[in-house]
């Protein structure tokens, strides 16, 4: 299992975030602490590890969400995420459709709704 180290953590982080979601990720870390918590723990010790391509992992952690319930926004900026390393629109609705006999319906609907947010946006 690799990590990065402590000293980098942030900035790698923060490079993950930023080819997930867009240049507006560069400056995200200094809003709060949590978002700093975000770029150093969860995308800079997590999202840099080797094992999974980050289409992969991206594409897990939607998944997650919407199984999770409850978090629309994070949902759908992970829906753009997963778009913008490179999965369709329709790939992520196929996928939807494998979930739905193990989170349910209302879970699903919000995955769609989370997708159609994601993709609209991208489009505008």
């Amino acid at each position: 299992m690799t990590q990065c180290r402590t000293s980098t953590r942030r900035e790698a982080g923060t490079a993950k975030q930023v080819a997930y979601f867009g240049e507006q990720m560069a400056d995200f870390w200094q809003v709060s602490d949590i978002n700093y918590l975000l770029a150093a723990n969860c995308f800079g010790d997590y999202y840099t590890r080797v094992g999974l391509s980050d289409a992969a992992r991206e594409l897990a952690t939607f998944f997650y969400l919407v199984a999770q319930g409850g978090v629309d926004g994070p949902a759908t900026a992970h829906a753009a995420a997963n778009m913008n390393l490179g999965a369709t629109r329709e790939f992520l609705e196929r996928c939807v459709l494998v979930m739905v006999p193990l989170v349910g319906y209302p879970r699903s609907l919000a995955a769609l709704a989370a997708i159609k947010n994601a993709a609209e946006s991208r489009s505008s």
